[in-house]
């Protein structure tokens, strides 16, 4: 809930915001979240976040590393990874290929969206 009335162009959003319905108000909050991105003004932002490395384990099989590596960069969208892990997945099960292989290749994929993850957060 919003507190104060504030002044000027802020009291003005204020009082817009309190007059729309719930779904308005929604549509609202996701534009100036946009603008906000848009403008890298988002708190958090500022520092780009590490990952935790977690030791790969003996054995481990493919889906077990994908969630690992979820783990270890969950700063990272996986929307624009999927298509990339669902192809080494299925070359794995397909297609046979070795799980050290893809779990390896796995691990350069996640690699390099958080290196693009930390050039668009610098």
């Amino acid at each position: 809930m919003i507190q104060g009335s504030g002044t000027g162009e802020e009291g003005r959003l204020v009082k817009l915001f309190r007059r729309l319905g719930p779904a308005e108000r929604e549509t609202l909050l996701a534009f100036a979240m946009f603008l906000a991105e848009r403008a890298s003004l988002l708190p958090g932002d500022e520092a780009p976040r590490e990952p935790s490395h977690r030791p790969r384990p003996e054995n481990e099989s493919v889906v077990a590393a994908i969630k690992r590596l979820s783990l270890t960069y969950e700063m990272l969208d996986r929307g624009p990874m999927l298509n990339e892990t669902s192809m080494l997945m299925s070359a794995h099960v397909l297609q046979g290929r070795g799980a050290a292989e893809v779990i390896a290749e796995l691990e350069s994929l996640f690699e390099r969206h958080y290196q693009d993850y930390l050039a668009k957060n610098r």
